[in-house]
């Protein structure tokens, strides 16, 4: 199941430290990395996700897919901008934003417009109905809950 790792192309060294755990955990977990495939926090969290084993997957706003960070899987080139944020959150089972300014923002509102789980960590943007987490034990708990929950 695909989860995302959101945030600032320019984070802060904490929030690089959460994101590559995070991405870690999630590969140790057997789920699927989807994120925005560029600098930052996509790039730390597909480190964690490929040094773990895991196949990270970018979807870039770029037309071409070297633009994506050296530890992205599949690269895919959408030439769309930040319109591929609406991807990013209609893909997900899970959103976690770790920091963030507007684009990270615009993840958050539109996962939770479709209907994913949203958190969020490390200084992300202030939503309502978005559970503030303080640990990568703690998000795993909400996505693992997520995803076993009956339908």
């Amino acid at each position: 199941m695909p989860v995302g790792i959101i945030g600032p192309r320019e984070a802060k060294p904490h929030q690089l430290e959460t994101a590559e755990a995070l991405g870690a955990e999630l590969a140790r977990h057997g789920l699927q990395l989807l994120c925005g495939g560029r600098n930052g926090v996509m790039e730390a969290a597909c480190r964690g996700h490929a040094e773990a084993g895991g196949i990270p997957i970018g979807i870039l706003p770029d037309d071409e897919w070297q633009a994506a960070n050296p530890f992205v899987a599949i690269p895919i080139a959408t030439g769309i901008g930040p319109a591929r944020n609406a991807i990013i959150a209609r893909a997900c089972v899970a959103l976690v934003a770790v920091g963030g300014g507007v684009g990270t923002l615009s993840e958050m509102a539109l996962g939770l417009q479709f209907g994913r789980l949203v958190l969020a960590m490390n200084d992300a943007p202030a939503v309502d109905d978005v559970p503030i987490v303080q640990s990568v034990a703690e998000a795993m708990e909400l996505i693992s809950a997520r995803i076993l929950q009956p339908t």
